[in-house]
This record gives structure tokens, C-alpha cells and sequence, in this order.
């Protein structure tokens, strides 16, 4: 049997406790802003640590209410160029330009010091993504730059769930974290996102930009010009049942993760992403960089079609310097996010991987990136 790039978990008590609370919102009839979107909240905010927790409809949408929340308008919002186009496509669409950083090689993050170099004097806010579930130690450091300067910090958490540095939870060191529940993450809602903040005023605005910018659920009063934002019942049933195995699920994938590492120590340039002191992360990705002069996409081929083993994807191939349609906002080169976009691959790493799966994978690696290294 091969191994797949991604594999959705769902066990049989997981799926009956969906299927009764399914049951149990349809006699009632309530399907959004109900019971099950409170119990979400209320059970992701404890496994975090925060004080506030709002379900919205995406991590995209989390992203985007938290910077109308600060009021990013005509304003710069730094963000690093290694992540997802979610991230800068929030701050386009709150009505902020993005200002693109580089990153840290050894973490994937922004640093201080490349956060100071994209810092302007209009900066309204920086947003820090913890990439594959990695809260670098560098996120200390950036909230103090951020304090200094007066600017808030939002976290980019959707790769995070149940990280955490110096046993701090991602998602709690800057105004708000913005959380993703896409069917591929540690766990999901199916479609979904979370904002965890400690400020009530940020919580209540939350609550009116994911309703349409009303008042109040029950009136037609907008005070806000909001959107249709709202996470679904049957969707945070989903996320709540899938919480409560968020730790047996980080544990398998932390296990396949030191497997992983020493595997790749034997292999001489091929470079794992490694958890620094202090971090604890999920692995929601397991990244590695390749050489220089390897050919991603021949080893890519080779895995798969000779081993049988298929690569999650990188996160991220291109940077958003270089997305096409951020390229109004392109500043000029930045080497560290091309050279890790351009030779990152991501192993396959599974909530309920086996050790057979794991062998699969390191052996089809090693074979591969032999061959093609020399």
C-alpha cells in the first residue's frame, strides 16, 4: 500500500458523536450561532489558554475580521513572504496594503530583524504565521519590536493548532490569533476558522463582522460593514469533536517527526526544519530543503511513482512576492524566501501514521534523494 500526501481522521466513536449532534440541530432546527458554535469556542479557548474565542467561517475570514477590527484601511501590513496567499489576501481585502518581509531560514518566520527592514512609518499592523506548526523562539522577540513601535501583532496560526512556545500557545503572544479548520489541518470543522484574543472589545467586533455587521443576532440593525462570516452547527460539532483528540493526534505526529529527523540526519544536505529549543509544535508539516541543484519535481515523481510514497505540498513553492496577483505590491527580491520556497519539500505526516508508513516514507526518501544527489 502506498502513503497518501494527507489522510483525514475520523475513528468510529468520532463519527457517531458527529452523527448525534447532526441528529440532535436538525429536531431542533438550530443550524448556526447555536449551542455547538458556543461549545467550540469555548473548548478551543481553553486548549489555548485564551480568554475569547470567535468561530468564523474560515482562517481566512478570522485573518480578515481581526485587521477591520484594528482598521488596516490605506494602511501597510507586513507580512512574510513565505506563506499562504490567504494571508496577504486578508489584508487586501480589509482594505491594507501588504508590506512583504523575508523570513528566518532556520524557522520559516519573520525575524526581528527582517521585520524591522519592512517596517514603515504607516505600519498598522504585522502579521506573524507560524508555518507547519512551528512557534519559533523568535516570536518573543517580534512582540517586543511590535510593543515598542506601538503596532499590533496578529498571529497567523492556521498551521498551529496546540503549539506552542515556552509553553505559551500559539495564537495568545499578539492581539489576536487567527486559526484555520481546512479539511487537511490537525483538526478540522470541515470548513472553518477561529479568532482567540484577550480582548473583549476585539471579541465583540468579531461576533458583528461575522454576522453581517448587525447589532445583535436577532435585529436587522448594521452597524458594521460585515459578511457573511458565520460558522455553521453542523461544522462546529465537527470542530469540537474532532478537539478532543487534538493531543493523541499531535503526539502520533510528533513520534513520526523524530523519525523523520534522524533519518534525514544520515542524509547529507537534505535539511529538516528542526524544532528549536522551547518549541513544541504539531507538525502539521514536517519541511525539509532540499540542495541546491536537486530537481524538486523529479524527486517529487520518484517517490511516488517508484516508491509509492506521495509529498504533501510545500508550503510554500513560490513566495507572495512573486504571486502574480500580488504583484502590485512587489517590492523588490527577496533571497531567503525564494531560495527555501524554491527547494522545500513537506513528508507525509498523518494523525494516525504507523511505523510501517513511517519506514515507507524514510525509505523511499532515502533511496530517491541518493540516487539524485550523488
Amino acid at each position: 500500500m502506498g502513503v497518501p500526501a494527507a489522510r483525514i481522521v475520523f475513528d468510529e466513536s468520532d463519527r457517531a458523536a458527529v452523527a448525534e449532534a447532526v441528529t440532535e440541530m436538525l429536531t431542533t432546527g438550530a443550524l448556526t450561532l447555536g449551542p455547538w458554535t458556543e461549545r467550540f469556542e469555548q473548548a478551543f479557548a481553553t486548549e489555548h489558554g485564551a480568554s475569547h474565542a470567535v468561530a468564523v467561517s474560515s482562517g481566512t475570514a478570522a485573518l480578515e475580521v481581526i485587521l477591520r477590527g484594528i482598521d488596516v484601511r490605506g494602511r501597510d501590513v507586513v507580512v512574510p513572504a513565505v506563506t499562504f496567499y490567504a494571508t496577504a489576501g486578508a489584508v487586501v481585502h480589509a482594505g491594507g496594503r501588504p508590506v512583504f518581509a523575508d523570513v528566518d531560514p532556520a524557522t520559516l518566520a519573520l525575524s526581528p530583524e527582517t521585520l524591522e527592514a519592512a517596517l514603515t512609518p504607516d505600519t498598522a499592523a504585522v502579521l506573524l504565521v507560524h508555518i507547519g506548526g512551528l512557534v519559533g523562539p523568535q516570536v518573543t522577540a517580534v512582540r517586543a519590536l511590535c510593543d515598542r513601535r506601538g503596532i499590533p501583532l496578529v498571529e497567523d496560526a492556521a498551521h498551529a493548532h496546540g503549539s506552542s512556545f515556552d509553553g505559551r500557545a500559539a495564537g495568545t503572544f499578539g492581539l489576536a490569533g487567527a486559526f484555520s479548520f481546512y479539511p487537511t489541518k490537525v483538526t478540522t470543522s470541515g470548513e472553518g476558522g477561529m479568532i482567540l484574543t484577550e480582548s473583549p472589545e476585539l471579541r465583540d467586533e468579531a461576533r458583528i463582522y461575522r454576522d453581517q455587521g448587525k447589532g445583535s443576532f436577532t435585529t436587522n440593525h448594521h452597524v458594521k460593514l460585515g459578511y457573511s462570516w458565520r460558522m455553521s452547527e453542523p461544522h462546529a460539532a465537527i470542530g469540537t469533536v474532532h478537539l478532543r483528540r487534538l493531543k493523541e493526534f499531535i503526539e502520533t505526529r510528533r513520534a513520526v517527526a523524530r523519525r523523520y529527523d534522524a533519518a534525514l540526519a544520515g542524509l547529507d544536505g537534505l535539511d529538516p526544519v528542526l524544532e528549536p529549543p522551547g518549541c513544541r509544535g504539531n507538525y502539521y508539516k514536517y519541511v525539509a530543503l532540499l540542495p541546491p541543484g536537486v530537481d524538486r519535481a523529479e524527486f517529487k515523481r520518484a517517490v511516488a511513482e517508484e516508491h509509492g510514497v506521495r509529498l504533501s505540498g510545500e508550503v510554500y513553492d513560490l513566495p507572495l512576492h512573486l504571486q502574480p496577483v500580488l504583484a502590485p505590491y512587489r517590492r523588490g527580491p527577496l533571497p531567503v524566501a525564494e531560495d527555501v520556497c524554491a527547494r522545500q519539500v513537506c513528508l507525509p505526516v498523518h494523525s494516525d501514521m504507523t511505523e510501517d508508513e513511517t519506514e515507507q516514507v524514510v525509505d523511499a526518501v532515502s533511496a530517491v534523494y541518493r540516487r539524485l544527489a550523488g
